[in-house]
């Protein structure tokens, strides 16, 4: 290369380095209170709100699902970001400690030394790039995080409606729990007489080639109190067969037939749930993460 190509090249390369465009700033859009602890807070209301209406409201824990998922993936992103900005910021300073070709350098590379410098500014361009490319990555996350703030947002307003909204029908739920009773668990079984009872019936109209599986000690939820069973229609968690299937669907349409008269709160089968309390119909679920969890392999009869 001629003289005045090299030092052409060697003024770009070192342009190219220090006048890369700055880092966006996402500290203003993040010194706002998270969704997090909204949520917290929310997810209290709604465990007051399981309580009071002595059962899990399926329409509440599916947007709290959902919320959570969102919020989730805007705090991953957020730390991502502040990751990558403290990565940018070190690699400046370390490129800046290890020193740059000066402009008396550049002029002189026709000497001796010439060649050693020229290997300098190779080095540069190569630094130049990769800091780019991070300034790059941290542009998209600063646009990736605030979307997904914004969702998790929305999502924290979907809950806020959908508690209100539980708040204003808990005369009505009242008067529905005062229908059916208090029932305690009962029996070497552990369930309430009227799961007991609902468990009978299903059992006397429909087979369970696959069995069958009611109390779960230690459970939180509608199983550890002994107000739930799960009625298998596969084993393993593997996707029910269509004579399965059929089973299943008829045994779910069942229960909604005759929840009135035998005291089923709320069904769950294929990824959606039924709730008697809210009236609400089928309503699709959020992916859980397999069959099981997504209740394809097993239709779940809580009872009040």
């Amino acid at each position: 290369m001629k003289p005045g190509r090299r030092r052409a090249a060697a003024m770009v390369t070192l342009a190219t380095l220090l006048l890369v465009p700055s880092l966006p700033s996402a500290s203003a859009e993040y010194a706002k209170p998270t969704p997090q602890a909204e949520l917290n807070k929310l997810t209290k209301q709604a465990a007051a709100l399981n309580k009071a209406y002595r059962g899990q409201l399926q329409d509440l824990e599916e947007i709290r699902v959902q919320a959570k998922k969102a919020t989730d993936r805007s705090t991953g992103l957020k730390r991502a970001l502040a990751k990558a900005e403290r990565e940018v910021a070190e690699y400046a300073q370390t490129t800046y400690m290890g020193g740059s070709l000066d402009s008396v350098q550049l002029f002189g590379m026709d000497g001796p030394g010439g060649a050693s410098l020229l290997g300098s500014a190779a080095t540069m361009s190569h630094l130049a790039s990769q800091r780019a490319h991070q300034l790059e990555r941290v542009r998209e996350l600063v646009v990736n995080a605030k979307k997904a703030k914004k969702a998790a947002e929305a999502k924290i307003d979907s809950m806020k409606r959908e508690i209100k909204n539980l708040q204003s029908k808990r005369r009505k739920m009242e008067g529905l729990l005062a229908k059916y009773g208090f029932q305690t668990p009962s029996g070497s079984a552990g369930l309430t007489s009227r799961m007991v009872s609902v468990r009978d019936a299903v059992l006397q109209r429909f087979p369970m080639p696959y069995n069958y599986g009611c109390l779960r000690r230690g459970d939180p939820g509608d199983h550890g109190s002994g107000r739930a069973c799960d009625f298998m229609m596969s084993t393993g968690g593997a996707m029910p067969n269509q004579i399965d299937m059929e089973r299943g669907d008829a045994l779910a349409q069942w229960a909604i037939s005759n929840g009135a008269s035998v005291g089923i709160m709320y069904i769950i089968w294929k990824q959606r749930y039924y709730d008697v309390r809210t009236g609400t119909g089928w309503r699709p679920m959020s992916d859980r993460g397999g069959n099981t969890a997504n209740h394809w392999d097993h239709v779940h009869v809580s009872v009040f």
